[in-house]
């Protein structure tokens, strides 16, 4: 590998760290407000600091997309992934959580051919059986524990899907800062639209006041900790490419791992290890497999 790859490597790797760590700092705020409302206050701070950038460096033209509706789809599959995601590691352990969330790059394999109208190879359904095999190991002791709840991560990587694909449907529309403006300002509002549902549904398990200032705080952080890890990615992408930095994604379970045990004395069980293993050897195969064909 070149200095110039390793260098990017280094980049991305330390995104992905931070990703992982941001989702540590969501989970921490589990008994302080509900998953929905962190996750409308973190993309609202998010989609505001992000516009400012936005504004100052590529100036009011820079906001207008060329595709509305796909835009509209990709901040909607943001929000609905992610309030999934975080009310998943609110009630389940943040490796489990994790390792689900992992079937997405699989899953985004298998929807590219019907949304996308590209060749989708018969491997890539077994690999994809495989990875489901692994969410099973995973889910078998939880869904007798928490019940549908235990879906969740599953929704969240159907979602996270859906956004890797219009991703791919909007590229080349705008600058790398305007798609993440346009995304997280679509989603902010859809956010905010589902929390102020909740609030006004008259539920007691989904009622909830103003946040405290520490709240607000650590939303901010994972804002900006999400922010750089993104900023991160794509600079490791821009110096190695993407064949070369796509396995370090899975250094995200490695940190998940580490965060939950130290942080809240989560300790992966047999099941979650072998599961995961699984997951991460079926992404780690079309990865390979990809890049040969590349």
């Amino acid at each position: 590998m070149t200095d110039n790859g390793k260098t990017g490597l280094a980049y991305a790797v330390s995104g992905f760290a931070l990703l992982s760590v941001g989702d540590a700092v969501v989970k921490s705020m589990a008994p302080d407000w509900p998953a929905f409302a962190v996750a409308a206050l973190r993309f609202s701070l998010g989609a505001v600091g992000l516009a400012a950038l936005l504004l100052r460096a590529e100036g009011a033209s820079a906001f207008r997309p060329t595709h509305p509706w796909l835009q509209l789809a990709r901040g909607g599959c943001l929000a609905f992934a992610s309030v999934a995601f975080f009310s998943a590691i609110y009630i389940m352990p943040l490796a489990e959580a994790m390792a689900i969330a992992f079937l997405a790059p699989v899953l985004t394999q298998v929807l590219s051919g019907p949304l996308l109208g590209e060749r989708v190879r018969p491997s890539v359904y077994l690999v994809s059986l495989i990875a489901l095999a692994g969410v099973a190991v995973i889910l078998r002791p939880n869904l007798a524990e928490l019940g549908l709840a235990a879906l969740l991560p599953l929704v969240s990587a159907t979602f996270f899907a859906l956004l890797m694909i219009t991703n791919r449907a909007s590229a080349g529309q705008g600058s790398a800062l305007s798609m993440q403006v346009f995304v997280a300002g679509i989603c902010a509002p859809i956010l905010i639209v589902l929390a102020a549902s909740a609030k006004l549904s008259g539920l007691p398990a989904l009622a909830f006041g103003w946040p405290e200032w520490h709240v607000v705080l650590r939303c901010a952080i994972v804002a900006v900790t999400a922010s750089c890890a993104h900023w991160l990615v794509y600079v490791g992408t821009a110096k190695a490419g993407a064949s070369t930095i796509a396995p370090a994604i899975y250094v995200q379970m490695l940190v998940a791992v580490a965060m939950g045990w130290w942080w809240f004395d989560n300790v992966p069980d047999l099941y979650t290890l072998a599961g995961a293993a699984l997951i991460v050897a079926a992404g780690l195969y079309l990865w390979r497999s990809g890049a040969r064909r590349g």
